[in-house]
């Protein structure tokens, strides 16, 4: 009965009680809309890590913090067999899709055929593993990845970020279209050739092998490098292509290349070893319960190793979603006030239009508390219509925009990716969000309710 008579007397002003159920549910929408979008970007970028870094990566312990600035001393001996004691452990083994060996390298880059030559940093791989890791989409939202098109059986080519590509004056040999050519007046100078054009100084001496010439027309850098035992190393990398890689300071430097040619150029004749060992799972959740194991694993074996998980490796994870859900708790504490004032005034309005109804009502029995729970119950229908209303606009515009094929250049990406809000299946964010703003609405009907139960009948009841 009580809630029959509170829904009829929420339309007995339908004008403003339509106007106040609008307010919430316009402001369910934007936080609902946001959320879909943060949700969406969350997803997106977490996709685009676990396919660059997987989930974790393993190393020498201390790596993380002081091995970066010389890779070369921090390599982990034998980690083959490391890798293989993760994949065959009872635990590891069904969470894994992809166990491979990373080797960071950094040097000096050089195109001594025209003359330029900058530093840079690189990574080894195992091309068919790379390969395999872009294909991750747990969230099946897709990815812009490529696949690195190198291949394991011609360890002497590798790609080069496109700024790089762009100093050292390959934009020509590698038909790159989006890459400008060095003015004129900035070539080096003539001085420095000698008489069949070449420079007078290159790295050609300090190889610790014959340079291999490419059977094909595709350019080729020298890169030198530090060998753990200090010594300078030069190889050759035949530059198979060039790939933008989003941010402008890792694009001018980058260089990936295939495992064994970073081992040789770091390790020369020596044994090979590796600096990381990255691990991908199946499912991103499994994250802790991997990490804990490899911990164990590696102390029942007696190895110096760490783990770290790819938030720790790429730190702008993290700042994106911080930023984002920081956006997303002002735009909700917003509309949150809005909600509040926007009910409190129309069951305030209510309270003083209805004063002698209160009245009668006090007079034949009805108790303060029952007075109280009338209004309150009203508040919550308006919260609970509201909202819903607002439910069912935030699907129709995440419908609507995933539908328009609208792109965007997301951060760290370097292609445009399709602009999604991931509504459907985030149902618990949804129910969280019209939870809170029907428990808003009601909470906001409490002052006027409790100025309405504490009216006293005789005043009420001569009230015009």
């Amino acid at each position: 009965m009580m809630f029959k008579v509170a829904f009829r007397s929420i339309f007995r002003n339908s004008r403003r009680s339509v106007a106040t159920m609008a307010t919430i549910a316009i402001g369910a929408t934007a936080m609902l809309v946001f959320g879909a979008y943060t949700i969406y970007v969350t997803y997106g970028l977490q996709t685009s890590a676990v396919e660059r870094l997987g989930h974790l990566t393993i190393s020498r312990a201390g790596y993380f913090d002081f091995g970066t600035g010389d890779p070369a001393a921090w390599g982990i001996a034998h980690y083959d067999a490391v890798a293989k004691l993760i994949e065959t452990d009872p635990v590891l083994g069904p969470l894994v899709t992809v166990v491979t060996p990373v080797q960071a390298v950094a040097g000096i880059a050089g195109n001594f055929e025209g003359g330029q030559s900058r530093t840079f940093m690189g990574t080894g791989f195992v091309p068919s593993d790379r390969d395999r890791m872009v294909r991750w989409n747990e969230y099946g939202i897709g990815s812009n990845a490529k696949p690195s098109g190198l291949a394991d059986n011609k360890p002497g080519e590798g790609i080069i970020g496109l700024g790089l590509a762009r100093t050292l004056g390959l934009c020509k040999q590698l038909h790159l279209s989006d890459c400008p050519q060095m003015p004129e007046a900035a070539a080096p100078d003539a001085a420095k050739r000698d008489a069949a054009g070449l420079p007078k100084q290159d790295f050609s001496g300090l190889a610790d092998v014959g340079r291999a010439q490419p059977a094909d027309a595709k350019p080729h850098i020298d890169l030198l490098a530090a060998t753990a035992m200090g010594a300078p190393n030069v190889v050759s990398l035949t530059v198979a292509h060039a790939q933008p890689q989003g941010v402008r300071e890792l694009d001018d430097i980058y260089v990936g290349m295939n495992l064994k040619l970073a081992q040789r150029l770091v390790y020369g004749r020596g044994e090979p070893e590796a600096t990381g060992i990255v691990v991908q799972l199946a499912r991103t959740g499994d994250i802790t319960k991997a990490r804990a194991r490899l911990l164990a694993l590696f102390g029942e074996h007696h190895l110096d190793l760490e783990v770290h998980d790819f938030t720790e490796i790429d730190p702008t994870y993290l700042q994106i979603l911080n930023l984002f859900h920081s956006i997303f708790f002002f735009i909700a504490i917003i509309i949150g006030i809005v909600v509040i004032f926007t009910v409190s005034n129309a069951m305030g309005m209510s309270v003083m239009e209805r004063t002698d109804e209160i009245g009668t009502s006090r007079a034949l029995g009805v108790r303060r508390s029952g007075i109280r729970r009338q209004f309150l119950m009203e508040g919550s229908i308006m919260g609970i219509l509201g909202a819903t209303l607002g439910v069912a606009f935030a699907v129709i515009v995440s419908y609507l925009v995933n539908r328009m094929g609208i792109t965007y250049l997301p951060p760290g990406q370097a292609q445009a990716v399709p602009l999604r809000l991931y509504m459907i299946g985030a149902w618990g964010f949804v129910a969280a969000v019209w939870g809170v703003l029907v428990v808003v609405s009601t909470l906001a009907a409490l002052f006027p309710a409790n100025r309405a139960a504490k009216l006293q009948i005789v005043d009420a009841l001569r009230h015009v």
